[in-house]
């Protein structure tokens, strides 16, 4: 009998230790989804689930159409309006500190672009939901020296119909709206697009 009742308290003890167990192990992974909420919502600009993280590179069917005119706050400190930029092929590159695909193109986009100067062709650099130190960082991390600036609320993004990061915009040089890309673009890929639209500007 008392070697029964023994098992049975065993039983029982071993029972409550393993549902302690589970809950220690539920609790610890709560903890850890709240604490990486809690960083992606610090590190982007409160709005982590605003906007998804286009890891992979693709091209967006559009209707061509005039590109939404906008005035953007550099950096640097003076302003920039996309309209000032027409007879130029422009690339608007929607993009953020904190994501990852980001940061795997930008020196390539950085490359490129020091490639192009003077050959007609600009590109504007558009921060959106992130912090200003963070974007500065970034942008001397990566050797960046076309304009760049925060567009804080987002709404040359929502203007633009940005639905993640990076995403790309084309503008040729009277002002048409006439590719979107997602996801990182490689070197070969990024000339491939300017010397099309290059071409095209050059011969109507």
């Amino acid at each position: 009998m008392s070697a029964a009742r023994g098992k049975v308290e065993g039983d029982w003890t071993s029972s409550r230790l393993g549902r302690w167990f589970l809950l220690a192990c539920a609790a610890t992974l709560l903890a850890g989804l709240v604490a990486l909420l809690a960083w992606a919502t610090v590190n982007s600009g409160r709005r982590p689930g605003g906007l998804v993280i286009n890891s992979t590179f693709g091209e967006v069917p559009i209707k061509e159409k005039p590109a939404r005119d906008f005035t953007l706050q550099l950096f640097e400190g003076h302003t920039l309006a996309l309209s000032k930029l027409r007879g130029r092929v422009v690339m608007v590159d929607f993009w953020a500190s904190w994501c990852p695909p980001c940061r795997k193109e930008a020196p390539e986009l950085a490359l490129v672009y020091r490639e192009y100067q003077g050959s007609g062709v600009e590109f504007v650099g558009v921060d959106i939901w992130d912090f200003e130190g963070g974007a500065k960082e970034f942008i001397a991390r990566y050797a960046i020296t076309y304009p760049n600036g925060l567009d804080a609320k987002g709404k040359i993004a929502i203007d633009y119909g940005a639905t993640g990061i990076p995403e790309k915009y084309f503008i040729g040089r009277n002002g048409v709206l006439l590719k979107k890309f997602i996801g990182p673009m490689t070197e070969a890929k990024l000339k491939g697009v300017l010397d099309e639209l290059l071409a095209v500007s050059a011969n109507p």
